[in-house]
């Protein structure tokens, strides 16, 4: 019999949640095309339509300002855009605003070159520099266009959270756009896309739970709307073509309903959050956990301890049956330091290790985490191991 492992990637991904697997096997049945008109085609469009409901419903928004897509980053890709559509008229957005922390799909730019993106600083906690994004703003030439400013909600690997209110009223004060990518906030944090301090939210099915594949953006009203990034049928109300993936999308909704209920589940995971990091720091007194200063998400640990390489103890963590991350799982595997902490004004070149969690998570993974730590380090210092 195979040794149990713990999985503490969460970050990465999710778990697939039971209820969002029977929602997909379900979805499979009704193999129509949910465009057709047919019976078995309106059966599909009601799995699309429902989902969208409750993807909705997670942030507090209408089921008609939803666009299904394949994933977040199709989705950052969509909105982040020059060109856009006011009812008829053609509406010009002149330049890109993004935090220096933000994720890849995020920070590259979207379909804006790099002469016209800009990158917002973040302070030593990572959070990002309120008085820098309101100098910019105030200094963007509008004859160019409007400012459109993207930044995550919550980042995906420190887990700090970010005063969107605080970023969307500065937005709404220089007459910019607003899109949060609230991949990793959705399910962990409340969020509310009706509030009016944002204009778009990013979301990701697999993150809360449900399938990889599929994703969104969510809009606060349906008066401004990106140049869509794949063309043709007439899907998504023409702002995204393609028929839909019914089983994913089924998933995602389903998971949204769960992850909506779980919100009220995260002082659990904040506390074995905190006991987590209570065993690192007994075990390497050194170690520096970041973020910790501020406001994070209940389930993330980012943490170094001097002299030991992410990549390295990765492995280590693997071979004892502990699955976490080295940062970014988009970009883990490339050998160098981390972005985020490189934006935060941390020198770490050995990088760092990230543990997420969830609700589903238990003592016993705790427990196996903190067993592979103490004999990494022991082994580490040369220290016989106890039996």
């Amino acid at each position: 019999m195979a040794a149990p492992r713990a999985y503490l990637d969460y970050n990465a991904s999710a778990p697939l949640l039971p209820s969002a697997q029977a929602a997909m096997l379900a979805a499979l049945d009704a193999s129509a095309n949910p465009s057709s008109v047919h019976s078995e085609g309106r059966a599909a469009r009601r799995i699309v339509e429902d989902a969208r409901r409750d993807v909705a419903a997670l942030v507090n928004g209408k089921a008609e300002h939803v666009v299904f897509t394949s994933g977040a980053t199709e989705a950052a890709t969509t909105l982040l855009t020059p060109d856009w559509q006011m009812g008829r008229s053609a509406l010009r957005m002149g330049r890109l605003y993004v935090s220096a922390a933000d994720h890849p799909c995020v920070l590259n730019g979207g379909r804006f070159g790099a002469e016209n993106t800009m990158n917002i600083g973040v302070n030593a906690d990572g959070v990002v520099d309120l008085d820098a994004l309101a100098g910019a703003l105030a200094a963007h030439d509008k004859g160019e266009g409007l400012p459109l400013v993207a930044i995550h909600a919550a980042n995906n690997e420190t887990g700090v959270i970010q005063p969107l209110e605080e970023i969307g009223g500065i937005v709404k004060a220089a007459g910019g756009v607003f899109v949060a990518d609230a991949v990793q906030a959705a399910g962990r944090i409340p969020l509310d896309v009706s509030a009016g301090y944002v204009d778009y939210l990013i979301l990701s099915s697999h993150k809360i739970g449900g399938p990889q594949g599929a994703g969104a953006f969510v809009a606060c009203s349906d008066l401004m709307m990106p140049k869509p990034l794949i063309v043709g049928g007439g899907q998504e109300k023409g702002f995204r073509a393609g028929t839909e993936n019914l089983a994913a999308i089924a998933g995602f909704g389903a998971a949204a309903r769960q992850a909506q209920a779980a919100l009220g589940r995260m002082d659990e995971v904040r506390a074995l959050r905190d006991e987590i990091e209570a065993s690192i720091l007994s075990l390497a007194p050194d170690a520096e956990i970041f973020g910790r200063r501020v406001e994070r998400l209940a389930n993330t640990i980012f943490f170094a301890i001097p002299g030991i390489k992410s990549e390295t103890a990765q492995i280590g963590f693997d071979l004892a049956g502990v699955a976490l991350s080295a940062g970014s799982a988009c970009s883990s595997g490339k050998v160098g330091p981390s972005h985020v902490l490189k934006a935060m004004g941390h020198d770490r070149p050995e990088g760092a290790l990230r543990v997420s969690i969830g609700p589903a998570t238990t003592r016993a993974e705790i427990a196996q985490f903190t067993a592979a730590l103490s004999g990494f380090l022991a082994r580490r210092a040369g220290k016989p191991q106890a039996a």
